[in-house]
């Protein structure tokens, strides 16, 4: 796969996505979001991909937000169409079906921010700033923040963070729940491959119905949503890898999980 403002690499059963625009700071102009979204469906598809890690280019930045040369020249019309794209292309990485990791190894700022919140979890470096600055600029946040994060730290948390503009640290954000772990700035590379090969080693379909019982469960009815993770748990009963996952717990061996 080509793409202009990506690179691809494997290791094993984990892919490692970077975005490649160190000059500036990895900012997300449309042909890199159209890159995330043709490797995110890409990735999906492949079977040999059981988790991806997600970072930036160079040492300063994961993403420091949306291309602000763009954002200056949108019209009504077109500042919604590009939200919207956005949105489209977060919601397919939230919804793949495989575990992505945010390696937030910089600024995740904006966009970058709304990103990383598109993933399933996310490991922080402690130099790490995490924010959404759009106030700055006279604009809000358009690739979903303003829906993602009250969802992840709560709604005071994410009014003061939206409202303010102001970024807070990699301590900050685990405090309040918007990342899962922090690492120091040299280590953030090696934990998140290493996280990501640990839950490549688990039950792909089972890890593809847990993501997306907690994705569309969160929306619902709490008694709907019960009934539609029994459903699922059902489905995960049919399956080879139930089958190889309790016979290997019964004989006290490691299970080989094979997707099926």
């Amino acid at each position: 796969m080509d793409f202009a403002n990506l690179l691809l690499a494997r290791d094993g059963a984990v892919a490692i996505v970077t975005i490649n625009r160190p000059g500036v700071l990895n900012a997300l102009n449309t042909q890199t979001l159209e890159d995330l979204g043709r490797a995110a469906l890409d990735l999906q598809r492949d079977d040999a991909v059981r988790a991806i890690v997600l970072t930036g280019a160079g040492e300063k930045s994961f993403v420091a937000g949306a291309d602000i040369k763009e954002l200056a020249v949108q019209t009504p019309t077109s500042g919604r169409e590009h939200a919207l794209t956005g949105q489209r292309v977060f919601d397919t990485i939230e919804n793949l079906g495989k575990p992505v990791i945010a390696a937030i190894n910089g600024y995740a700022l904006g966009g970058g921010c709304e990103l990383a919140m598109a993933c399933t979890l996310r490991i922080a470096a402690d130099t790490a700033k995490i924010g959404q600055p759009e106030i700055a600029l006279g604009l809000l946040p358009g690739y979903a923040g303003t829906q993602r994060l009250p969802r992840l730290v709560g709604k005071g948390h994410a009014m003061a963070m939206i409202l303010s503009g102001a970024p807070i640290t990699a301590a900050e954000a685990l405090r309040i729940g918007l990342v899962n772990r922090v690492v120091a700035a040299a280590d953030v590379m090696k934990e998140a491959r290493a996280w990501a090969a640990q839950l490549a080693a688990n039950a792909p379909i089972a890890m593809r119905y847990i993501i997306n019982a907690v994705n569309k469960g969160i929306e619902m009815p709490f008694g709907e949503a019960c009934q539609y993770e029994a459903t699922l748990f059902g489905l995960v009963a049919s399956t080879e890898d139930m089958r190889e996952g309790t016979s290997a717990f019964l004989a006290k061996r490691k299970a080989e999980f094979k997707g099926k």
